[in-house]
């Protein structure tokens, strides 16, 4: 009985390591499992369904044979992929998740979310974010041609690498108020997320928050079972 979680995995045709390491994956480590739940950022970005990239293309077929080979998949939406839609889960056999979800784990009731909800210090950045989920804005962006809207995605891109170089690492880390205000308001004890690329396992007060790390040079694995959990690397090497 064994449950993974993933993230950060920020698929781009740029860097076909991770890519191969993550196909890797799903036809060894994950086959079997009792699920696996993929807490966004998947790619690098989405620019819809109607234009999926290369790798978006290649990791589908992948993700559909985990899924009908008995192992259900979840998806929740990033900061990255955040226009992936019901007719590429539907390709990739995976079932889409809310801004937060809370499943039993194995007798743990655990919040799963992103996480990028909880940096609230990062004033700039939620501000970008509230944009970007507005029904107009995406309308907007999906009526431009597929090369518009790569125009306009290497344009963030740059944008938010000159951002981070402005701002300290700790504004970009989560806000402790707004992971107790996500547990309490949710009635858990307990949460995975992604987003920051600090993978370790937290303890707040008796509130347990475990964050995934990313894939740039790297996989990072949660292993859930009913005798625990264990965060690990796994090295291309291996994979």
């Amino acid at each position: 009985m064994t449950t993974f979680f993933i993230s950060d995995l920020h698929l781009d045709d740029r860097r076909p390591a991770a890519t191969r390491a993550f196909l890797q994956f799903l036809e060894s480590t994950a086959a079997g499992a009792d699920a696996l739940y993929i807490l966004g950022d998947l790619f690098e970005y989405w620019l819809g369904d109607d234009a999926p990239t290369p790798v978006g293309r290649t990791v589908a077929p992948a993700l559909q044979a985990l899924s009908r080979s008995g192992v259900p998949v979840f998806f929740c939406h990033g900061n990255r992929d955040f226009l992936l839609g019901r007719d590429y889960a539907q390709a990739c056999g995976m079932r889409l998740l809310g801004e937060e979800k809370v499943v039993d784990l194995y007798g743990t009731p655990t919040l799963l979310l992103h996480g990028d909800t909880l940096c609230t210090d990062d004033v700039g950045y939620q501000q970008v974010r509230k944009m970007l989920r507005d029904p107009a804005w995406q309308a907007e962006f999906l009526s431009k041609t597929p090369p518009e809207r790569i125009a306009v995605a290497e344009k963030a891109r740059e944008m938010s690498g000159e951002y981070k170089q402005g701002v300290s690492m700790d504004i970009m880390d989560v806000n402790a108020d707004a992971v107790r205000e996500a547990l309490a308001r949710n009635g858990v004890e307990r949460m995975i997320h992604g987003h920051t690329h600090r993978p370790a396992i937290h303890d707040h007060e008796g509130l347990e928050r475990v964050v995934l790390g990313d894939w740039y040079e790297q996989g990072s694995v949660l292993t859930v079972t009913p005798d625990g959990l264990s965060l690990d690397a796994l090295p291309w090497a291996e994979a």
